[in-house]
């Protein structure tokens, strides 16, 4: 295996399964779920709930202790056994039914009053479970009903990063007083191969973030999925190397009657925080992985390039950028991404596996 200053950080490809700790534990994510529960109880109370993908239960859990008549809690893996204890354990067993099984191949004979869902990958997109939302609510959803968290939108911007540059790449100019510069090719092949799950801050982003897709859980549609493309046009902010660019999310929690400002490609970037600003109120949870805001498990994904591309303060940054489910797997994205700023051009694609 190479080491981590060559492999680019990446652990998509070299996970091991494990205890969804850090999902639980990331009270950023944890507590919006349950206060958006709660925001919306009116909804939630005497009513049939689904939980897609309900992992450990929590937050089947957080709906029967809002007053849920029943909560059908379905996950295809076999923690949905541990999920059947948990629930034993907090005398819910009357309200909670633990399905093992694909939502796609379960059997439940009524229909329900909302669907929760923790479906979100990192950058939204990969691994996902979206596609088993859509599919549970155009089966299963009552006219009306409430899906938690009912918006999505997908950011990007272009970022500099030199720290996390030098030590994956110039470092192998000088090891102890020993140049290894022959392997610095290999550096960049493997820093640029596929997208890197870290934290960064807002101090990487040098321009205003744009649109890659806005997604209404009540609308979309799985042939939407299928492929998702945008073309951007920024503005450095700063004199600054681009090392790559940087993709983050939020989710809306809103009720079914409200619909959540089109967040388009086309709108300008202060007219994206001016939504953003309005949203956050009494009337809406907003779950946010935005570089400026507190750190959750999801961190940022960066799609680093293999060698940075110098911009000057106002200078325009602009392309395209498509992505793609895998032949393969559809749960794993192909991003194709373009950029072109002061007659310098990069096409690059990227797996994320």
């Amino acid at each position: 295996m190479l080491p981590s200053h060559l492999n680019g950080h990446s652990p998509l490809a070299r996970r091991r399964p494990h205890l969804p700790a850090s999902m639980i534990k990331d009270r950023v994510r944890t507590d919006a779920y349950r206060e958006a529960i709660m925001l919306h109880q009116k909804f939630i109370e005497g009513k049939v709930v689904m939980d897609v993908g309900c992992g450990t239960g929590i937050l089947s859990v957080f709906c029967a202790r809002a007053g849920a008549k029943r909560v059908y809690a379905v996950d295809a893996s076999e923690i949905a056994t541990q999920a059947s204890e948990i629930v034993k354990a907090n005398n819910l067993a009357d309200k909670i039914v633990v399905i093992h099984g694909r939502v796609e191949d379960v059997d439940v004979e009524e229909k329900v009053d909302v669907i929760i869902s923790e479906w979100m990958g990192y950058m939204l997109l990969y691994e996902s479970m979206l596609p088993s939302v859509l599919f549970a609510r155009d089966k299963w959803l009552k006219p009306g009903g409430l899906i938690l968290p009912s918006h999505a939108t997908l950011f990007m911007a272009p970022i500099t990063n030199s720290d996390r540059y030098e030590g994956s790449i110039d470092f192998w100019c000088d090891v102890y007083g020993i140049n290894m510069s022959a392997l610095v090719p290999l550096a960049k092949k493997f820093a640029s191969e596929e997208p890197s799950i870290e934290i960064i801050g807002g101090e990487n982003v040098i321009s205003w973030p744009f649109v890659v897709k806005h997604i209404d859980c009540y609308t979309f549609t799985v042939e939407e999925f299928k492929s998702i493309t945008t073309t951007y046009k920024v503005s450095s902010m700063m004199l600054a190397p681009i090392h790559g660019f940087g993709l983050w999310f939020e989710v809306e929690f809103n009720g079914p009657a409200e619909s959540c400002s089109n967040l388009s490609s086309d709108l300008s970037p202060l007219d994206i925080i001016q939504k953003k600003r309005r949203r956050a109120s009494d009337s809406t949870v907003v779950l946010s992985t935005a570089p400026e805001d507190e750190p959750t498990h999801w961190h940022q994904t960066i799609l680093y390039f293999p060698d940075p591309i110098g911009v000057t303060q106002d200078q325009i940054i602009e392309g395209s950028v498509t992505i793609t489910p895998s032949e393969e797997n559809p749960r794993c994205l192909n991003i194709h991404l373009e950029c072109s700023t002061g007659g310098q051009n990069l096409v690059k694609d990227f797996a994320m596996r």
